[in-house]
């Protein structure tokens, strides 16, 4: 069993991901810092100690920080590691406007940190966890990856792209290295179980938690940001992505360093988009429940249409999104109609 260091394993895409690797046979070793986790029985993301239950097998974590390199070198010093999975950052567009050096510090450096232990042991194959907010406003649509890159418009997708680069440099320096980097799109959904999902500390900074939170009452309200975009009904669209489908593609991901190819990218989305209203009726037929939305002002750094060409993808990783709208939100609700409050067994705030 090829062993896979995980970092940032506890959190939404993380979690799924560990899912996935151990139902494909590989030995996930899982680093969080539990800044996007909530803390279960014995000192353990509760996410983990889920998955332990739902799986029936024991799960190796620790708790680290990236920024705690000599930490970091214990961790590879104790595994001999086949790939990392480098999922660990910060991730809040709006945060990032408002806290540029938090985000520089903990996602870049964290990363120098990673790929310096990853250097020094010998281990040479990562797959990076990356987004389609690299690709700034669309120049085109559908995106593939030969979008232009870099324009971003905020710093959470800028380090994401300096992350991008710092790997593709290291790939043409040393060509023993391997590395695919992945553009997500937007993942939504939860497992089968219902088990494990979303759970945003604080105030939902993503569309499809904030909708599942109004229909379970933990809010009054959807802000719906602009309904006056050229759009079929006005308001903003994206390509929303099942995150076990995501997951799937990360398997598929660390299938292909084998393959010895150097530096690649792959998007993954459906290449489907859809608008904030059609996820609202959706999210609605799947509840059973009224959505109460208001329309609000645009956001800045809002652009009207996002969604991915995947044809690359399915041509070189032989990975393709399966689930569709409905499903998704039938996952999505089956987590939080059985998780009120996510992970933490609190009372509703």
């Amino acid at each position: 069993m090829a062993k896979i260091l995980v970092t940032g394993g506890a959190g939404y895409i993380g979690s799924h991901c560990v899912v996935e690797l151990i139902e494909a046979g590989y030995h996930p070793v899982v680093i969080d810092n539990f800044s996007n986790a909530v803390r279960g029985d014995g000192d353990v993301p509760e996410s983990l100690r889920r998955i332990e239950k739902f799986l029936n097998t024991p799960i190796e974590f620790h708790e680290l920080d990236l920024l705690d390199k000599t930490g970091l070198e214990k961790i590879f010093k104790k595994h001999s590691f086949y790939a990392v999975m480098h999922f660990a950052g910060l991730k809040a567009v709006g945060e990032s406007v408002e806290q540029p050096l938090r985000y520089y510090r903990v996602n870049l450096t964290g990363t120098i940190n990673l790929l310096e232990v990853m250097q020094s042991h010998g281990v040479r194959n990562l797959v990076f966890s990356s987004s389609a907010t690299v690709y700034g406003d669309p120049q085109k649509l559908p995106i593939d990856e030969q979008h232009p890159v870099g324009g971003c418009t905020n710093p959470y997708g800028k380090t994401k792209y300096f992350i991008e680069e710092m790997i593709k440099d290291q790939c043409t320096a040393e060509k023993d290295w391997n590395a695919v980097l992945l553009r997500y799109f937007n993942p939504i959904g939860a497992h089968i179980s219902g088990q494990i999902g979303e759970d945003p500390q604080g105030i939902p900074n993503n569309l499809l938690p904030y909708v599942a939170q109004v229909a379970i009452g933990r809010r009054k309200h959807l802000n719906v940001f602009g309904n006056n975009y050229s759009t079929p009904d006005g308001t903003g669209v994206r390509d929303y992505i099942h995150v076990v489908d995501l997951a799937k593609g990360h398997i598929a991901a660390v299938g292909k360093l084998k393959d010895n190819r150097g530096c690649k990218v792959y998007n993954l989305g459906t290449g489907t988009g859809y608008s904030v209203l059609q996820m609202v009726n959706a999210m609605e037929k799947a509840s059973g429940r009224k959505i109460a939305y208001q329309i609000a002002p645009r956001r800045s750094g809002d652009v009207a249409s996002c969604y991915a060409d995947p044809t690359l993808a399915e041509k070189e990783l032989s990975w393709k999104a399966e689930y569709d709208l409905e499903r998704m939100c039938e996952d999505l609700w089956r987590w939080q109609s059985q998780n009120p409050t996510g992970f933490s067994n609190g009372t509703q705030p």
